[in-house]
């Protein structure tokens, strides 16, 4: 049984990566829950444009799904840029064994992202083995997960206790 990771950030208070680690057999089953949470009209869930009410809604829902998040604090590091690559490297370590690895997509990040993982994946040696993808939030509704944890994990408050339970490690880099 393999891992499916999903990722995205937030760059509020500082660069923080959250990571949704689920099994293979569970990934169906939560986007269909997932899936169910978007609106009519909605394209996919972007946590931070929602209304409070809501926001507890969807939190709710996906803090009972067979997920495990880790969130990579990089709120050390002053450059946005070197920020991000310490949590690239950090994840690829963590996400070693999955079958997929897939990234919010974030266009004016992409060939540095590509040209860092493919170094990463290279001096694991997972190169070839571990599958990375960039996707928009709406190409996979699983991507709301990091989107929804990352948000309230930098908010803090009551934000961070509503996801606490689902986040299984920080790693403050």
């Amino acid at each position: 049984m393999g891992l499916h990771v999903f990722v995205d950030e937030t760059k509020e208070r500082g660069l923080k990566l959250a990571a949704a680690f689920v099994e293979s057999d569970d990934v169906a089953g939560a986007r269909q829950i997932v899936g169910r949470l978007t609106l009519p009209g909605q394209r996919s869930i972007h946590f931070c444009k929602e209304r409070d009410e809501r926001r507890r809604s969807i939190l709710s829902a996906i803090r009972r799904l067979p997920v495990a998040v880790t969130i990579y604090d990089a709120t050390a590091f002053r450059c946005h840029k070197q920020a991000r690559a310490a949590c690239l490297r950090s994840l690829v370590a963590d996400a070693a064994k999955a079958e997929r690895l897939v990234l919010e997509l974030d266009e004016s990040r992409l060939k540095a992202d590509r040209e860092l993982l493919n170094l990463q994946l290279r001096r694991t040696g997972l190169a070839g083995q571990l599958r990375y993808y960039h996707l928009q939030a709406h190409d996979d509704c699983l991507l709301a997960i990091p989107d929804a944890v990352a948000w309230s994990w930098a908010k803090g408050g009551e934000w961070r206790s509503m996801v606490h339970p689902m986040v299984r490690n920080v790693q403050r880099l």
